[in-house]
């Protein structure tokens, strides 16, 4: 087994109860360590990655919202959470771009070295080709 990638491009609404449910193409393995990032912005033309959980707060410092996610051998849910989330714009809301990275459990081992929220260094340490990244529709 190898470490793989796969994209998805999804938007969150009351009529999707703030959620989208990603198929995976094939089954992964219970013991495999799943990993999900948003595409935050584009800055000099690099993309920047975060990794879920990704939390938004008020300026007082409460929870405005989140994006989360679970998963199981079969698929991935990634989703909102927060209080008001149809107050919140369109553009945290609409055409949000997700990469899902599975990594099994074998080459998860002796990695407590690695920053997990540092997406580049994910991709180098596993040697994914981005340019195999499967997106999903």
């Amino acid at each position: 087994t190898i470490s793989e990638v796969f994209e998805v491009t999804r938007s969150f609404s009351a009529s999707n109860d703030y959620s989208t449910l990603v198929t995976f193409p094939h089954s992964i393995y219970s013991s495999d360590m799943v990993l999900v990032y948003r595409l935050d912005n584009v800055v000099n033309g690099a993309d920047v990655w975060k990794l879920l959980p990704q939390t938004y707060y008020f300026n007082d410092g409460t929870l405005d919202f989140r994006y989360d996610f679970n998963f199981t051998m079969y698929d991935a849910e990634i989703y909102m959470d927060g209080f008001d989330l149809a107050g919140i714009s369109s553009s945290y809301r609409s055409n949000q771009v997700f990469r899902i990275v599975i990594i099994p459990a074998y080459f998860g081992k002796g990695a407590s070295t690695i920053k997990y929220d540092n997406y580049d260094e994910v991709i180098k340490k596993y040697n994914i080709d981005e340019s195999k990244i499967v997106k999903i529709k």
